[in-house]
Protein backbone atom coordinates (compact mmCIF):
# COMPACT_ATOMS: atom_id res chain seq x y z
CA UNK A 1 0.00 0.00 0.00
CA UNK A 2 1.39 3.58 -1.08
CA UNK A 3 2.27 5.71 1.91
CA UNK A 4 -0.05 8.55 1.10
CA UNK A 5 2.31 11.29 2.83
CA UNK A 6 4.81 10.55 0.26
CA UNK A 7 2.69 10.88 -2.54
CA UNK A 8 3.17 13.51 -5.58
CA UNK A 9 1.13 14.14 -8.58
CA UNK A 10 2.86 11.81 -10.62
CA UNK A 11 2.12 8.77 -8.66
CA UNK A 12 -1.91 9.13 -9.29
CA UNK A 13 -3.05 7.85 -12.60
CA UNK A 14 -4.54 10.22 -14.65
CA UNK A 15 -6.96 10.12 -17.73
CA UNK A 16 -8.08 12.83 -20.16
CA UNK A 17 -11.33 12.38 -22.05
CA UNK A 18 -12.38 14.44 -24.85
CA UNK A 19 -15.07 14.88 -27.68
CA UNK A 20 -15.96 17.66 -29.51
CA UNK A 21 -16.27 20.93 -27.19
CA UNK A 22 -16.55 18.94 -23.86
CA UNK A 23 -13.33 17.09 -21.95
CA UNK A 24 -12.70 15.50 -18.58
CA UNK A 25 -10.12 14.39 -16.59
CA UNK A 26 -10.31 11.60 -14.59
CA UNK A 27 -7.97 9.87 -11.59
CA UNK A 28 -6.87 6.54 -10.66
CA UNK A 29 -7.14 7.55 -7.17
CA UNK A 30 -11.21 7.78 -5.60
CA UNK A 31 -12.20 7.07 -8.99
CA UNK A 32 -12.38 11.03 -9.17
CA UNK A 33 -13.78 13.28 -11.60
CA UNK A 34 -10.88 16.12 -11.44
CA UNK A 35 -12.26 18.31 -14.58
CA UNK A 36 -14.99 18.55 -17.04
CA UNK A 37 -15.01 21.05 -19.29
CA UNK A 38 -17.18 22.73 -21.79
CA UNK A 39 -15.97 25.23 -24.19
CA UNK A 40 -13.27 25.67 -21.66
CA UNK A 41 -16.18 26.51 -18.68
CA UNK A 42 -15.77 24.41 -15.38
CA UNK A 43 -18.66 22.88 -15.02
CA UNK A 44 -17.44 20.68 -11.42
CA UNK A 45 -15.49 21.96 -8.55
CA UNK A 46 -11.93 20.36 -8.27
CA UNK A 47 -8.38 21.18 -7.54
CA UNK A 48 -5.60 21.71 -10.27
CA UNK A 49 -3.03 19.87 -7.52
CA UNK A 50 -4.00 15.95 -7.65
CA UNK A 51 -2.33 15.19 -4.21
CA UNK A 52 -4.95 17.65 -3.11
CA UNK A 53 -7.46 14.89 -3.04
CA UNK A 54 -5.53 12.81 -1.12
CA UNK A 55 -6.83 14.91 2.05
CA UNK A 56 -9.59 16.30 0.84
CA UNK A 57 -12.47 16.16 3.25
CA UNK A 58 -15.14 17.38 0.83
CA UNK A 59 -15.43 14.14 -1.46
CA UNK A 60 -14.78 16.35 -4.72
CA UNK A 61 -15.74 14.25 -7.82
CA UNK A 62 -15.12 10.39 -6.17
CA UNK A 63 -16.97 7.49 -6.18
CA UNK A 64 -18.25 7.04 -2.86
CA UNK A 65 -18.95 3.71 -1.32
CA UNK A 66 -19.47 1.04 -0.51
CA UNK A 67 -22.65 2.10 0.61
CA UNK A 68 -22.75 5.88 -0.08
CA UNK A 69 -24.89 8.34 2.45
CA UNK A 70 -25.08 7.48 6.14
CA UNK A 71 -25.55 4.25 7.97
CA UNK A 72 -26.62 5.12 11.37
CA UNK A 73 -25.03 3.71 14.14
CA UNK A 74 -21.89 2.53 11.85
CA UNK A 75 -23.22 -0.98 12.19
CA UNK A 76 -25.97 -3.29 10.54
CA UNK A 77 -27.54 -7.20 10.19
CA UNK A 78 -26.93 -9.48 7.73
CA UNK A 79 -28.55 -12.80 7.42
CA UNK A 80 -28.24 -12.66 11.58
CA UNK A 81 -24.78 -11.53 11.97
CA UNK A 82 -24.00 -8.04 12.55
CA UNK A 83 -20.95 -6.20 10.70
CA UNK A 84 -19.68 -3.23 12.75
CA UNK A 85 -18.64 -0.42 10.61
CA UNK A 86 -16.10 2.07 11.12
CA UNK A 87 -17.41 5.40 11.87
CA UNK A 88 -16.63 8.85 10.16
CA UNK A 89 -19.46 11.20 10.81
CA UNK A 90 -20.19 10.82 14.95
CA UNK A 91 -21.56 7.21 15.63
CA UNK A 92 -22.35 6.66 12.24
CA UNK A 93 -20.59 6.33 9.09
CA UNK A 94 -20.54 8.06 5.84
CA UNK A 95 -19.81 7.40 2.32
CA UNK A 96 -18.40 3.84 3.33
CA UNK A 97 -16.18 5.00 5.91
CA UNK A 98 -12.68 6.36 6.60
CA UNK A 99 -11.45 3.98 3.78
CA UNK A 100 -14.41 3.90 1.33
CA UNK A 101 -13.75 3.86 -2.05
CA UNK A 102 -13.47 7.57 -2.46
CA UNK A 103 -10.09 6.88 -0.50
CA UNK A 104 -8.74 4.14 -2.85
CA UNK A 105 -6.52 3.46 -5.70
CA UNK A 106 -7.91 2.34 -8.52
CA UNK A 107 -6.28 0.84 -12.05
CA UNK A 108 -7.34 2.69 -14.99
CA UNK A 109 -7.47 2.04 -18.54
CA UNK A 110 -7.97 4.02 -21.29
CA UNK A 111 -10.35 2.34 -23.94
CA UNK A 112 -10.56 5.18 -26.37
CA UNK A 113 -10.23 9.24 -26.66
CA UNK A 114 -13.74 9.80 -25.22
CA UNK A 115 -14.12 6.28 -22.92
CA UNK A 116 -12.07 4.83 -20.05
CA UNK A 117 -12.73 2.39 -17.37
CA UNK A 118 -11.74 2.06 -13.92
CA UNK A 119 -11.71 -0.79 -11.81
CA UNK A 120 -10.90 -1.72 -7.61
CA UNK A 121 -11.26 -4.83 -5.81
CA UNK A 122 -12.57 -4.44 -2.58
CA UNK A 123 -11.21 -7.35 -0.42
CA UNK A 124 -13.24 -9.00 2.30
CA UNK A 125 -14.25 -6.82 5.50
CA UNK A 126 -12.92 -3.38 3.88
CA UNK A 127 -14.38 -0.81 6.72
CA UNK A 128 -16.42 -3.98 8.40
CA UNK A 129 -18.19 -4.72 5.10
CA UNK A 130 -18.84 -8.18 4.08
CA UNK A 131 -17.96 -10.27 0.82
CA UNK A 132 -15.11 -9.40 -1.62
CA UNK A 133 -15.77 -6.82 -4.38
CA UNK A 134 -15.17 -5.87 -7.70
CA UNK A 135 -15.89 -2.95 -8.58
CA UNK A 136 -15.52 -0.92 -12.12
CA UNK A 137 -16.79 2.22 -13.37
CA UNK A 138 -17.03 2.88 -17.04
CA UNK A 139 -16.58 6.78 -18.14
CA UNK A 140 -17.75 7.77 -21.87
CA UNK A 141 -17.91 10.75 -22.88
CA UNK A 142 -20.32 11.41 -26.08
CA UNK A 143 -20.88 15.46 -26.67
CA UNK A 144 -22.99 16.49 -25.00
CA UNK A 145 -23.48 13.65 -22.31
CA UNK A 146 -21.52 12.24 -19.78
CA UNK A 147 -22.09 8.84 -18.80
CA UNK A 148 -20.64 6.67 -16.16
CA UNK A 149 -21.74 2.82 -15.85
CA UNK A 150 -20.93 1.61 -12.50
CA UNK A 151 -20.93 -1.98 -11.94
CA UNK A 152 -19.95 -4.49 -8.70
CA UNK A 153 -19.81 -8.27 -8.57
CA UNK A 154 -19.86 -9.15 -4.55
CA UNK A 155 -18.60 -13.00 -3.80
CA UNK A 156 -21.65 -13.00 -1.06
CA UNK A 157 -24.45 -11.23 -0.33
CA UNK A 158 -23.48 -7.56 0.42
CA UNK A 159 -25.07 -4.22 0.62
CA UNK A 160 -24.14 -1.61 -2.24
CA UNK A 161 -25.11 1.58 -3.12
CA UNK A 162 -22.76 4.14 -5.03
CA UNK A 163 -22.98 7.50 -5.92
CA UNK A 164 -20.85 10.45 -7.75
CA UNK A 165 -20.19 13.20 -6.12
CA UNK A 166 -19.36 16.38 -8.34
CA UNK A 167 -20.21 19.27 -7.02
CA UNK A 168 -21.86 20.91 -9.70
CA UNK A 169 -21.30 24.77 -10.66
CA UNK A 170 -21.99 24.60 -14.61
CA UNK A 171 -19.45 27.34 -15.23
CA UNK A 172 -20.36 30.23 -12.24
CA UNK A 173 -18.08 31.07 -9.93
CA UNK A 174 -20.60 32.92 -8.08
CA UNK A 175 -21.72 29.85 -6.70
CA UNK A 176 -25.59 28.18 -7.24
CA UNK A 177 -27.94 30.21 -5.28
CA UNK A 178 -29.27 31.83 -8.04
CA UNK A 179 -29.06 28.44 -10.43
CA UNK A 180 -32.71 27.09 -10.77
CA UNK A 181 -33.29 23.17 -9.84
CA UNK A 182 -36.04 20.64 -11.02
CA UNK A 183 -36.44 17.49 -9.78
CA UNK A 184 -38.52 14.69 -10.50
CA UNK A 185 -39.95 14.65 -7.17
CA UNK A 186 -42.23 15.77 -4.59
CA UNK A 187 -40.60 13.79 -1.52
CA UNK A 188 -37.79 13.32 0.65
CA UNK A 189 -36.72 11.13 3.38
CA UNK A 190 -37.17 12.00 6.95
CA UNK A 191 -34.14 12.45 8.81
CA UNK A 192 -33.26 12.59 12.58
CA UNK A 193 -31.37 14.87 14.39
CA UNK A 194 -27.86 13.21 13.12
CA UNK A 195 -28.87 13.24 9.59
CA UNK A 196 -30.19 9.30 9.48
CA UNK A 197 -33.35 8.62 8.02
CA UNK A 198 -36.04 7.62 10.35
CA UNK A 199 -37.92 5.64 7.76
CA UNK A 200 -40.68 7.80 7.40
CA UNK A 201 -41.21 9.81 3.82
CA UNK A 202 -41.86 13.77 4.04
CA UNK A 203 -44.07 15.89 1.05
CA UNK A 204 -41.37 18.22 -0.07
CA UNK A 205 -44.03 21.11 -0.90
CA UNK A 206 -44.63 21.19 3.21
CA UNK A 207 -41.65 22.25 4.66
CA UNK A 208 -40.42 24.54 1.70
CA UNK A 209 -38.53 21.79 -0.22
CA UNK A 210 -40.59 22.10 -3.46
CA UNK A 211 -38.53 21.70 -6.85
CA UNK A 212 -41.12 19.97 -8.91
CA UNK A 213 -40.76 22.53 -11.20
CA UNK A 214 -37.86 25.00 -11.39
CA UNK A 215 -36.83 26.93 -8.45
CA UNK A 216 -34.00 29.25 -7.19
CA UNK A 217 -31.92 26.82 -5.09
CA UNK A 218 -30.95 29.84 -2.42
CA UNK A 219 -34.75 30.34 -2.05
CA UNK A 220 -35.25 27.13 -0.46
CA UNK A 221 -36.18 27.16 2.98
CA UNK A 222 -33.26 25.72 4.65
CA UNK A 223 -30.16 24.43 3.25
CA UNK A 224 -30.50 21.11 1.04
CA UNK A 225 -28.99 17.82 2.12
CA UNK A 226 -31.70 15.71 1.56
CA UNK A 227 -32.87 12.58 0.02
CA UNK A 228 -35.17 13.36 -2.82
CA UNK A 229 -37.47 10.04 -3.99
CA UNK A 230 -37.94 9.79 -7.57
CA UNK A 231 -40.64 8.77 -9.41
CA UNK A 232 -39.57 7.39 -12.70
CA UNK A 233 -39.20 4.16 -12.23
CA UNK A 234 -35.89 3.50 -12.62
CA UNK A 235 -35.79 4.86 -16.12
CA UNK A 236 -32.69 6.33 -17.53
CA UNK A 237 -34.99 7.47 -20.58
CA UNK A 238 -36.55 9.88 -18.11
CA UNK A 239 -34.52 12.94 -16.48
CA UNK A 240 -34.55 12.86 -13.19
CA UNK A 241 -33.01 16.52 -12.17
CA UNK A 242 -32.62 19.68 -14.55
CA UNK A 243 -29.46 22.19 -12.92
CA UNK A 244 -29.90 25.56 -14.75
CA UNK A 245 -27.61 28.40 -14.60
CA UNK A 246 -27.81 32.34 -14.82
CA UNK A 247 -25.76 32.01 -17.96
CA UNK A 248 -28.05 29.40 -19.75
CA UNK A 249 -25.84 26.33 -19.57
CA UNK A 250 -28.10 23.70 -18.08
CA UNK A 251 -27.58 20.12 -17.18
CA UNK A 252 -30.27 17.44 -17.62
CA UNK A 253 -29.44 14.07 -15.39
CA UNK A 254 -30.57 10.54 -16.07
CA UNK A 255 -30.15 7.84 -13.61
CA UNK A 256 -31.70 4.91 -12.87
CA UNK A 257 -32.25 5.21 -9.27
CA UNK A 258 -34.31 5.26 -6.70
CA UNK A 259 -33.69 8.90 -5.57
CA UNK A 260 -30.73 11.46 -4.86
CA UNK A 261 -29.25 13.34 -2.46
CA UNK A 262 -29.20 16.69 -3.03
CA UNK A 263 -26.79 18.85 -0.85
CA UNK A 264 -26.35 22.46 -1.58
CA UNK A 265 -22.81 22.87 -0.09
CA UNK A 266 -23.59 24.73 2.98
CA UNK A 267 -20.56 22.99 4.70
CA UNK A 268 -17.67 23.48 2.07
CA UNK A 269 -15.01 26.02 3.32
CA UNK A 270 -11.24 26.76 2.05
CA UNK A 271 -10.20 26.54 -0.56
CA UNK A 272 -13.77 27.03 -1.46
CA UNK A 273 -16.94 29.03 -0.46
CA UNK A 274 -20.25 27.66 0.92
CA UNK A 275 -22.88 26.95 -1.87
CA UNK A 276 -19.91 27.03 -4.97
CA UNK A 277 -21.28 23.96 -6.00
CA UNK A 278 -24.24 21.63 -5.92
CA UNK A 279 -24.11 17.88 -5.41
CA UNK A 280 -26.88 15.49 -7.28
CA UNK A 281 -26.03 12.09 -5.90
CA UNK A 282 -28.16 9.18 -7.43
CA UNK A 283 -28.11 5.70 -5.12
CA UNK A 284 -30.04 3.64 -3.12
CA UNK A 285 -32.13 5.00 0.07
CA UNK A 286 -29.41 5.92 2.53
CA UNK A 287 -29.61 3.13 5.56
CA UNK A 288 -31.39 0.62 3.75
CA UNK A 289 -30.17 -1.98 5.79
CA UNK A 290 -31.37 -1.06 9.26
CA UNK A 291 -35.09 0.15 7.56
CA UNK A 292 -36.33 -3.07 6.32
CA UNK A 293 -38.92 -1.06 4.10
CA UNK A 294 -36.93 0.93 2.43
CA UNK A 295 -36.24 -1.22 -1.52
CA UNK A 296 -33.21 -3.57 -0.45
CA UNK A 297 -29.38 -2.49 -1.38
CA UNK A 298 -27.71 -5.96 -1.22
CA UNK A 299 -26.51 -7.47 -3.86
CA UNK A 300 -25.67 -10.72 -4.34
CA UNK A 301 -23.12 -12.95 -7.15
CA UNK A 302 -26.45 -13.90 -8.55
CA UNK A 303 -27.75 -10.20 -8.73
CA UNK A 304 -24.58 -8.36 -8.71
CA UNK A 305 -24.98 -4.24 -8.68
CA UNK A 306 -25.36 -1.87 -11.80
CA UNK A 307 -26.25 1.49 -12.05
CA UNK A 308 -26.31 4.37 -14.89
CA UNK A 309 -25.75 8.18 -14.51
CA UNK A 310 -25.43 10.22 -17.27
CA UNK A 311 -25.55 14.43 -17.43
CA UNK A 312 -26.44 15.86 -20.81
CA UNK A 313 -25.41 19.67 -21.36
CA UNK A 314 -27.40 21.91 -23.68
CA UNK A 315 -26.82 25.89 -23.94
CA UNK A 316 -29.32 28.46 -24.31
CA UNK A 317 -29.91 29.31 -27.73
CA UNK A 318 -27.34 26.96 -29.01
Amino acid sequence: MMNKSRIDCTDIPVVALQDGDMRVSLLGYGAITQGWWYKGQPLILGYDDSTEYLNDPFYLGALVGRVANRIGGAGFDLDGTHHALIANEGSNTLHGGPEGLSRQFWRVEQLSPCEAVLVHVSPHGAGGFPGAVRFEVRVRLDFPCLTYSISAWPDRPAPISIAQHNYYTLGSARGISEHRLQLASDRHLELNDQGIPSGGIVDSASVGLDFAAPEPIGQAATDLDHFFLFGTGGMVAQPVATLAAPSGLTMTVHSDQPGAQVYSAAHLSAPFAPHAGLCIEPSGYPNAPNVPAFPSIICTPEKPYHQTLMLEISEAGA
